[in-house]
């Protein structure tokens, strides 16, 4: 029952004023992507530097060479890109109807097709649901794609991530495309994108002032690790909510669209997503009537188990 009362409370704000978000978003207040509080209603960088020329007498890395750092992505196709959208939920789950999740998944259909990627998009999909869909999306052949994607939009706790009826590990979703049981995928980038909460903690901000590969033989292979090239971008750091407003979509979800959109075809991945981080952490900031809720700041998390640098352009 104070679970009810509390997804009641929650609803009521719906009516508040909105975040300082970007500009032109709709007049709606934020919330989250998480299960109440049982208690209590409240409680790296891949850091590789290109080179670049900067004079005429600097000569260019030979083409072997460059491409033992790149992803190649001279594919036929970039690669297939999986929507889970996850809206509506049992009443049994405890969890709310995630308002604004359809604007982040129109704007991922547009921003993930303008990268070349085959995009398709499902909606309200119970765990059962979702792990068919990546466990086919694994077996198929991957052979004439570079890269995979997956994005999940849903509510969470960390670890775990639900479905329409119930919570499900990610770790099982995203381990149908280890090197072991995806070999088309084997050593392509397989990119993760998570909107969900991952746990109940509120981030309050604060006031601020303002190595060389050795050459190798062409006949000498070697072992990948089966949880390599993987990179898992997450909308919030573990143990804190994830906002999302109603009007204008979730900030994380929002803001890489954005970047995308500007640099997707110029910048590395991990140039990318330091850009998101940016933009969540500066640009968006919570409002609302209640206090407890009010002001509370976001800063995106990457996981990155990649092990070149990743460009979207051929």
């Amino acid at each position: 029952m104070a679970d009810d009362l509390s997804t009641v409370m929650w609803e009521e704000k719906a009516e508040t004023p909105p975040d300082v978000q970007e500009e032109g978003a709709e007049e709606l207040a934020d919330t989250v992507d998480a299960r109440p509080d049982r208690s209590s209603f409240i409680q790296s960088l891949f850091k590789k530097k290109r080179e670049a020329s900067q004079s005429s007498s600097t000569k260019t890395l030979p083409q072997e060479q460059v491409s033992s750092y790149q992803y190649d992505m001279n594919f036929e196709n970039v690669g297939k890109c999986i929507i889970i959208n996850n809206k509506n939920f049992e009443r049994k789950t405890g969890m709310g109807v995630r308002e604004g999740t359809d604007k982040d998944a129109q704007d991922l259909l547009k921003c993930f097709r303008n990268l070349g990627f085959e995009v398709s998009v499902y909606n309200d999909c119970s765990c059962a649901r979702m792990q068919e869909l990546l466990k086919q999306a694994s077996e198929e052949d991957h052979k004439n794609s570079a890269c995979f994607a997956c994005i999940l939009l849903s509510h969470g706790e960390e670890n775990l991530i639900y479905g329409t009826d119930d919570m499900i590990p990610i770790k099982d979703l995203t381990s149908y495309f280890r090197g072991d049981r995806c070999k088309t995928l084997l050593e392509k980038p397989k990119l993760f994108f998570i909107q969900a909460c991952r746990g109940t903690d509120l981030d309050d901000g604060i006031q601020a002032d303002s190595g060389p590969i050795g050459d190798m033989d062409e006949n000498y292979r070697c072992k990948i690790p089966v949880e390599a090239d993987f990179l898992f971008a997450y909308s919030t750091v573990p143990g804190y909510y994830s906002w999302r407003s109603p009007g204008s979509g979730s900030w994380f979800m929002q803001a890489l669209c954005s970047i995308l959109e500007e640099h997707g075809k110029s910048l590395e991945i991990m140039q990318i997503l330091t850009r998101v981080n940016n933009r969540v952490a500066r640009h968006y900031q919570s409002r609302t009537d209640n206090p407890d809720l009010n002001n509370k700041k976001q800063i995106p998390c990457v996981v990155s188990m990649l092990t070149k640098e990743l460009y979207f352009h051929k």
